[in-house]
């Protein structure tokens, strides 16, 4: 079911409330929550954080929170902050976490004991492409490009990422060159903590290309910062319409990235569906279509159950692909 903008109540007189009691009653959807805490696996200027701050975004404008709090918890490459939500589940009923697809490859590859199981599963929100940038200044126009420098000298191509070793980014970089013929295993990957550090690192030389997610590429194209050299989706993304595909250029690699939010374990059911009603209202503001089509997302709502199984299949996916390519 799919609810108009927040009605916002007010005190009435006692004759008027008489009347309007009832409406006013089913009006106050049980989608309305006063206040929502952020958890952020990871730095600012990342993908979790673009996509917290950018859905508390559209919920306050949109009327259906009245309050977001953020906080950024690096470490461990979001273990830390699941391992917090877990410690302290009883005290962080009004907090909702925000994660993707490393939750499951950081699980399969034993770098956390815990899985998105020992979590509240609340819903899976957008896809998220992935892109590979360059300086703005740099010789590198085209992802065939970076591939010829690579092929001249394996070592003194460095591809930087906001995750670990085998972690998403990595994933993704092994996942193009090994469509350009080269071996997956043997590219220089350098990690760092989060997208923020991971662009810095691009932007003073450390590295000659990042893997990263495409809505951080945008940013950084549109403020001069950086050129877009591939997406991995199946055709150019309206949101920058000027950044390649991957497959355009020669290279059958294609990758969405999901994020969504999860909730401390013992969550109380009646509190899960009111997260679950709040994101799903969202969906039908002008607020969250501005948010979604600023950063090139794609729609992809999972709640509650649909959100297990889907990742249980992801889970499958991504195990099959990381032995292929060496990581598992």
């Amino acid at each position: 079911m799919m609810f108009g903008p927040r009605t916002r109540r007010r005190f009435l007189a006692f004759p008027l409330a008489l009347v309007l009691g009832p409406l006013a009653s089913q009006q106050a959807s049980a989608a309305d929550i006063d206040s929502i805490h952020f958890l952020i696996p990871g730095g600012a200027g990342g993908g979790w954080d673009g996509t917290a701050r950018g859905t508390g975004e559209a919920l306050i404008k949109a009327g259906i929170v009245g309050k977001a709090t953020y906080e950024n918890m690096s470490g461990g490459g979001g273990g830390k902050a699941i391992g917090y939500l877990i410690e302290n589940a009883r005290s962080s009923h009004g907090t909702l976490m925000v994660n993707s697809t490393p939750i499951v490859i950081r699980s399969l590859t034993k770098r956390f004991p815990q899985n998105f199981r020992d979590l509240t599963m609340v819903a899976g929100t957008i896809g998220d492409y992935a892109a590979f940038v360059v300086k703005k200044n740099s010789s590198i126009n085209s992802f065939k490009d970076l591939v010829a420098a690579y092929k001249a000298a394996p070592r003194k191509v460095a591809i930087g990422g906001g995750s670990v070793p085998g972690g998403m980014d990595h994933l993704v970089a092994a996942l193009a060159m090994e469509a350009a013929g080269e071996d997956p295993t043997k590219v220089k990957y350098i990690p760092y903590d989060a997208g923020g550090k991971a662009m810095a690192a691009l932007l003073s030389g450390e590295i000659q290309a990042l893997s990263t997610g495409f809505s951080e590429a945008v940013g950084m194209a549109q403020a001069g910062e950086a050129k877009i050299i591939g997406v991995t989706a199946a055709k150019r993304v309206p949101a920058y319409a000027d950044a390649p595909t991957l497959k355009e250029q020669g290279y059958d690699a294609e990758f969405v990235n999901w994020r969504g939010f999860f909730a401390a374990p013992g969550l109380p059911q009646d509190q899960r569906e009111k997260y679950i009603a709040a994101l799903g209202k969202m969906y039908e503001t002008p607020e969250w279509e501005a948010v979604r089509a600023r950063n090139g997302w794609v729609n992809i709502y999972h709640p509650g159950e649909e959100f297990t199984a889907f990742l249980e299949k992801q889970e499958r996916v991504i195990s099959n692909l990381m032995k292929k390519l060496g990581f598992l």
